[in-house]
């Protein structure tokens, strides 16, 4: 605990979740992720050059297509 914090103060959930969050929040490994980031399957908010961070809406909408897309199947 920081010596900032007060005993009873809440932790603040992330809005934006890193790679390996993600990841692990869909049970997926970080590679598959990656992958259905190229593929644009899956949104991303970027952060400078380089950073990257995920919405959980987007991950939720991802799930939602991912199931709608098997039951046309």
């Amino acid at each position: 605990m920081s010596m900032l914090a007060q005993p009873n103060e809440r932790t603040i959930e992330p809005i934006l979740l890193t790679a390996r969050q993600a990841a692990r929040w869909l049970n997926i490994s970080e590679r598959t992720l990656y992958a259905r980031t190229a593929d644009g399957s899956i949104a991303v908010v970027r952060i400078g050059n380089r950073g990257i961070r995920y919405d959980p809406a987007d991950l939720r909408r991802w799930i939602e297509r991912a199931k709608n897309s098997e039951k046309s199947a």
